[in-house]
C-alpha cells in the first residue's frame, strides 16, 4: 500500500471502527487521491467531507500534516521522522513505516 493511504486510514481508524471510516475513506481517495491534492483543500472543504466521522482534531491534522508532506515532497519512511509530522504518534507512525514503506516497526495496539 502506498503510505499516503496507509496514514489516511490509520488516521481515520483512530478510534473508530473500520465499518464506520471506510466509506469516509473511499469518498477522501476519490476526491483527493493524493497528497498534495489533500494539502491543497480548504479547511472548511475537509472538514466537510469529514463530518460524522468526530474528533474534528483529527480532520485538522490530517490537513496541516498533508500541507507539511506536500512541502517536503513525500512521507518521510522512518518512524522518527513520521512521528514529527502533525497527528502522528507512536502507533501510527509504526504503523505507517511498517505497511508503507516496508519497514520493520512495533505497532503496539491496546485492543490486543
Amino acid at each position: 500500500p502506498e503510505p499516503y493511504r496507509v496514514w489516511l486510514a490509520e488516521i481515520m481508524l483512530q478510534q473508530t471502527t473500520t465499518a464506520a471510516a471506510a466509506p469516509y475513506f473511499e469518498r477522501f481517495t476519490r476526491r483527493w487521491p493524493q497528497v498534495d491534492a489533500l494539502a491543497q483543500a480548504s479547511e472548511a472543504e475537509v472538514l466537510a467531507q469529514w463530518a460524522g466521522l468526530g474528533y474534528y482534531s483529527r480532520a485538522r491534522n490530517l490537513l496541516a500534516c498533508a500541507r507539511q508532506v506536500s512541502d517536503i515532497g513525500s512521507f518521510p519512511d522512518t518512524e522518527a521522522g513520521l512521528r514529527a509530522l502533525p497527528g502522528i504518534g507512536a502507533y501510527t507512525a509504526a504503523a505507517i513505516a511498517a505497511l508503507g514503506f516496508g519497514r520493520r516497526a512495533v505497532v503496539i495496539d491496546a485492543n490486543v
